[in-house]
């Protein structure tokens, strides 16, 4: 019995040590105290164990010991088998800063680090931006006009974003624009969302593009010509980087530029000949200047030595000879203007290269660290807000819409989509503004970017579908009074560009972060090129002791045993407890992939794991640092327990997986000891959110308070608007809906009244209602009747050409 005590004290003793990751002193210590009582009470073989451990720790765990022997011989494998980090590589994996998604990956994350900078909301100029000239511009336009009949925005339109300046958020204000902070810039394409045309229109301007660049790298004689024109409208910006063979593999862009003399104007000129095919070019079709990504070589040596610059930017206004430029592409569901650009044999003056001759070649750096700001901002900000739009246009409807004798939203089948709607929403305005006032505080998020990119389009995506079920024939018949139909259907378009989904989760996030964001991953490599022992003995034993410690506390947080200390309160520390648990299994496993033969798969299945885990850092931030509402405590708690489930079955995935199956299983023993733990969030819960969202409640409001939520003269009809005047007189209408009912069924009222309409008539006569309260019904029903109205069309309105329409029953 004493043999089996000792036992216990001595792994008790090595787990805290390799928690707290105290060094090899610690653990020799514990080893040899134990070992010593072992040998006085207990087992000598137990003492000679421990021994043995301790002296085998020393060997390889004491700088002193281990440096003479051991580092050496691991230096000379590492070198062999690390891989060649290639120039490229280098310049994506230095882009961009490290911040809460590094925390993820030492499976010790530091709150404190995220919750020292608050968010702070937007500034008043900002602020009254967001809501009176946004509010402007999404009153608007009309999904069906937009698309359908005009395929382009309102010419007052234009010219309205053009003078407030919507397309100059970035551009310092000393240039004339807004210098809009990115929290701004988030909250503007939220309200804007429910139009992806004008959603789009304004947010590629204001992100990856020749505005962006300019600030950034452009001469001053660049940014004084152009940020001017392209704050007021009086430049539209395109940037063409893609084509037919360099879609998401933007490095392998088989465009020219090749560097020679040519005469204009009767004099020899240095510049640069382009040739060049660029698709999927959103704004080109309108552009009047062109950013240009091309790879620039200089073969006769105008410019120096070096031949082969590499991926180069330059400007190019749109009447340059030779560029073709003004076709149209069809974006699927939502045609905002995209197009091709071509250009043959395009002769350009060395100054149209941004930043000058100096920046020849620093193309794809500067792309680089654009994306990660831009990525982060466009299309997560559109899906956070087409998600608080479903919140507010399927939880209106489906409270309104009663079918048999009550309303879809109090039936259950109904009532889990509802409740995925309003989590995923949840999560998305989390992520959104918290990832924004991290840049606003310096950070540029590559990893995150990514994260956002892939799961709040794909959120989107999957809201989008879950509003369509819910409202049935309404919104899959398209047409003016369809406010859904249009933007389900151009859902794809987010999910393809600024990097195909299916990439950015199997190749970007892990693959990125695993060297990136790893404490130890880039300075274990870095020692290896410039053939440092000593930076390579530090990095890798720290490695080593990480390793150890996340193993310690995966298996004892897994067990309940001590479980992290965060700063958060009764409601929801037990989830912040478990991020930091999974952030620990996380680590390991992290390790373990990058050590053994992985896949694609394998990388997005641990790309799913820092995803949740991040996303789940976002909301518990939120919670914390704003005022929650009535309501808003469901929310959270199943928000979390979803992100908290899929990274479990992200876990589960990687290790049902893994293709060496001995490090699976011991990965299995240390992450998962008891099996799994989170489920999908109860039925109880998903009932209280789908109320919430489907009646006038503070969280309802809170979750659409992003997007356009107002009505007035002059504009087009809101549907978040409509819903909201009548879920404010539900529970009146609700009792009397039963009223009537009731006498229905006692037979009080005409067995023939079987429109609503006829038994309020009905109601009235037989004293049933009174005048005020048939009124009343009257009035709610004709606004629920037109909100529940679909369009028609001639017969012939869809052919473009009317002569072949066939008649199909002449006179």
């Amino acid at each position: 019995m004493m043999t089996f005590l000792l036992f216990l004290v001595a792994l008790a003793g090595l787990l805290i040590v390799m928690r707290r990751e105290s060094g090899a002193m610690s653990a020799i210590g514990v080893m040899v105290v134990t070992g010593v009582l072992a040998l006085i009470f207990a087992s000598g073989w137990l003492a000679l164990v421990l021994f043995l451990g301790a002296v085998a720790t020393a060997a390889a765990g004491l700088p002193g010991f281990r440096q003479s022997w051991l580092t050496p011989r691991i230096f000379a494998m590492f070198k062999k088998v690390a891989p060649k980090v290639s120039d490229t590589e280098k310049v994506a994996l230095e882009a961009g800063t490290v911040g809460w998604d590094g925390e993820l990956f030492t499976g010790r994350p530091d709150w404190h680090n995220l919750l020292a900078n608050r968010y702070t909301g937007l500034s008043e100029q900002e602020q009254a931006f967001v809501d009176n000239q946004c509010t402007q511009a999404i009153s608007m336009c009309n999904a069906w006009d937009v698309a359908v009949e005009r395929a382009d925005l309102p010419q007052e339109l234009w010219d309205f974003l053009k003078k407030e300046k919507f397309f100059g958020m970035i551009i310092p204000k000393e240039y004339g624009g807004l210098a809009f902070s990115a929290k701004a810039q988030t909250a503007v394409l939220q309200k804007l969302a429910s139009n992806e045309s004008l959603m789009v229109s304004v947010g590629v301007p204001n992100s990856l593009g020749p505005g962006e660049l300019l600030v950034k790298y452009g001469t001053e004689e660049q940014k004084n010509h152009y940020l001017p024109r392209l704050a007021d409208g009086r430049e539209i910006p395109c940037f063409g980087l893609t084509g037919p063979r360099a879609g998401s593999d933007a490095t392998s862009l088989p465009d020219t530029g090749i560097v020679c003399k040519q005469k204009v104007n009767g004099k020899e000129v240095v510049g640069i000949r382009l040739n060049f095919e660029k698709r999927w070019i959103t704004l080109a079709p309108i552009a009047t200047v062109v950013g240009l990504a091309f790879r620039m070589f200089d073969p006769d040596g105008l410019l120096g030595e070096t031949k082969d610059y590499g991926i180069t930017c330059a400007l190019i206004p749109r009447d340059t000879k030779g560029m073709e430029i003004g076709r149209r592409h069809c974006p699927i569901g939502s045609p905002f203007l995209n197009g091709p650009i071509k250009g043959k044999d395009v002769f350009i003056p060395l100054d149209y290269i941004i930043g000058g001759v100096d920046m020849a070649g620093q193309g794809w750096r500067m792309l680089v660290e654009c994306l990660s700001v831009g990525r982060c901002i466009t299309l997560p900000s559109g899906a956070a807000g087409a998600a608080a739009y479903s919140v507010g246009t399927a939880g209106g409807f489906t409270r309104i819409r009663r079918q048999f004798n009550t309303p879809v939203a109090d039936m259950e089948g109904v009532q889990e989509p509802l409740a995925r709607i309003a989590a995923k929403t949840y999560i998305a305005q989390a992520a959104v503004n918290h990832t924004a006032n991290m840049i606003d505080k310096g950070e540029k998020p590559a990893v995150p970017s990514a994260i956002l990119k892939y799961h709040l389009t794909e959120f989107q995506r999957g809201i989008l579908t879950d509003a369509m079920d819910v409202h049935g024939g309404k919104t899959v018949t398209l047409g003016p009074r369809n406010y859904l139909g249009i933007g389900y259907s151009g859902a794809a378009v987010s999910i393809t560009v600024e990097g195909a989904n299916i990439m950015t989760r199997s190749l970007m996030i892990f693959g990125q972060g695993a060297i990136r964001c790893h404490p130890y991953v880039l300075r274990e490599l870095a020692a290896k090129d410039n053939d440092d022992i000593q930076a390579f003995d530090d990095a890798f034993f720290g490695h080593a002791g990480l390793i150890f410690g996340n193993t310690a506390r995966a298996f004892t947080q897994a067990l309940g045993l001590g479980r992290a200390d965060v700063p958060f309160d009764g409601a929801s520390r037990r989830y912040a407890q478990a991020v930091a648990r999974f952030s620990a299994a996380f680590g390991l496993c992290a390790d373990a992939a990058m050590t053994t033969l992985g896949s694609e798969l394998i990388s997005a299945r641990l790309g799913d794991m820092l995803s949740n885990l991040y996303l789940a850092s976002m909301v518990l931030k939120h919670w914390h640092e704003t005022q929650p509402v009535e309501g808003e405590k469901e929310v959270m708690e199943y928000s979390l327990g979803l992100l908290l489930h899929r990274t479990e079955n992200a876990l589960e995935e990687f290790l049902q997986n893994l293709p060496n199956r001995a490090v699976a299983l011991v990965l299995r023993a240390f992450t998962l000891p008891l099996g799994r733990h989170w489920g999908t969030p109860g039925d109880d819960l998903a009932r209280k959110l789908a109320r919430s969202i489907s009646t006038d409640t503070p969280i309802r409001n809170k979750l659409i308070a992003s997007v356009w939520t107002t009505d007035g003269e002059g504009t087009v009809e809101n549907p978040v608007a409509r819903y909201n005047g009548l879920l404010k007189d539900y529970d009146k209408a609700e009792q009397l809906y039963r009223k009537v009912t009731k006498a229905y069924a006692k037979g009080e009222l005409p067995m023939t009244a079987l429109h609503p309409e006829e038994r309020f008539e009905a109601a009235l006569e037989a004293g049933v209602y009174t005048k005020e309260e048939a009124d009343f019904m009257r009035q709610y029903e004709t606004g629920v009747l037109d909100m529940l109205t679909v369009d028609d069309f001639a017969f012939n309105a869809f052919a473009q050409n009317k002569e072949s329409v066939i008649d199909h029953n002449p006179a």
